[in-house]
């Protein structure tokens, strides 16, 4: 199956000169939105994943059907401050600033082959942030999946030595 053509390309969204990658619609047809998850599956029954970790919120979206077709367990990677018991915590590089992202301290055990997802790799930022809660934790990021590369932003080389599962490259 073609994804290429179920991704809706928005002009001038959010700002004039980005053209945004919509996945909405991808998402809104249960056949092709299988067909992504099943794709994100085989590769993480190849790495004999343990935990799938996504970053919010469309890392949600694309994590929890994988989880769930594996029959493992998912771990949100949210803002500061969403999160309702003890976390640790890393600081990233935005375009303009600085963020922080979470992860509850008990949510990896030491050893755990973790599968991160995001619907997009962009710059890489934030899933450089997500991998060092992930091995701060002890656990073996064992494999990174997308729906979307943008190749021409170059995050894969923030995410050198791990290996990555783009489903479409723009």
């Amino acid at each position: 199956m073609d994804l290429k053509q179920y991704v809706t390309i928005v002009p001038d969204f959010p700002k004039p000169g980005i053209q945004f990658k919509d996945i909405t619609t991808i998402m809104d047809k249960g056949e092709v939105y299988k067909y992504a998850t099943d794709q994100i599956v085989q590769y993480a029954r190849e790495k004999k994943i343990d935990v799938v970790v996504g970053p919010e919120a469309r890392g949600f979206i694309i994590g929890c059907p994988v989880a769930y077709a594996l029959g493992v367990g998912f771990v949100p990677v949210r803002k500061e401050g969403k999160l309702p018991r003890e976390v640790i915590r890393v600081e990233y590089g935005l375009e303009y600033g600085k963020d922080v992202l979470t992860m509850h301290k008990d949510a990896i055990k030491p050893g755990q082959r973790v599968l991160i997802t995001d619907d997009l790799l962009a710059t890489g930022g934030t899933i450089e942030a997500t991998i060092k809660l992930v091995e701060q934790l002890g656990g073996i990021v064992a494999g990174i999946a997308f729906l979307i590369e943008l190749t021409y932003l170059e995050g894969r080389k923030k995410l050198e030595g791990y290996d990555i599962l783009a489903l479409m490259q723009f």
